[in-house]
């Protein structure tokens, strides 16, 4: 299945090479630069679609767990004081989503959207530590009755589209989608020190299924 958030850009991409494609067989008669074209195309055409699909997920049930919001790599775990939402001691988990990654993004968990902000910045590569503080990205905060957590989505060197479709007071349920980061990126998830970790650096994580952390 193709996300709604890239249905608009697989259809103009694909007919941008339909259109590419009819002047191919029109006016090259090279046959080897012909074939060389239509490869490409093809390339093309798998790797966008590898981007923007979106397949269905299993998540876990319980009231105390936080789910990955992405798919990706944990780059980065530690400890911060996070002054925006939360206002105290937490743990940063931090995920790395590689091109071939899904990038389709989940609600860590259920409650209410108690914080949203897009915030203009730069573009550092993804996995920089630093991109979590420079970068361009999105801050969502969601509270519930085990408290709040804070996680954003931080733009790329390459990825320059955030998609984030939630409003403040919104009712939200862990494991729906909810936006994406376009073209590679990075998530990550702040949550309350007393939550016990359930995962650690270079650990694989999936989107909506994962569990990243529990509430004591």
């Amino acid at each position: 299945m193709i996300s709604q958030y890239g249905t608009g850009v697989v259809l103009k991409s694909l007919f941008v090479e339909g259109v590419t494609l009819v002047l191919v067989f029109t006016f090259i008669n090279t046959e080897w630069l012909r074939y060389m074209i239509v490869g490409a195309l093809c390339i093309a055409t798998i790797l966008l679609l590898n981007f923007f699909r979106d397949p269905e997920r299993s998540t876990p049930q319980g009231n105390n767990i936080v789910v990955s919001p992405a798919d990706g790599k944990v780059v980065l775990v530690k400890v911060v004081f996070e002054p925006e939402y939360l206002n105290q001691e937490a743990v940063q988990v931090s995920i790395f989503m590689s091109p071939l990654n899904v990038h389709v993004n989940r609600l860590p968990v259920s409650g209410k959207v108690g914080y949203f902000k897009h915030v203009q910045g730069d573009y550092l590569v993804a996995f920089n530590e630093k991109s979590s503080e420079r970068n361009e990205q999105t801050v969502i905060g969601i509270e519930n009755n085990n408290g709040k957590i804070l996680f954003k989505q931080i733009a790329g060197a390459v990825a320059r589209r955030i998609v984030a479709d939630l409003t403040l007071g919104q009712e939200v349920r862990m494991g729906e989608r909810f936006g994406m980061i376009k073209f590679g990126s990075r998530v990550d998830v702040i949550m309350p020190n007393v939550i016990q970790l359930k995962v650690k650096l270079d650990d694989r994580v999936v989107g909506g299924e994962t569990i990243l952390a529990t509430f004591s």
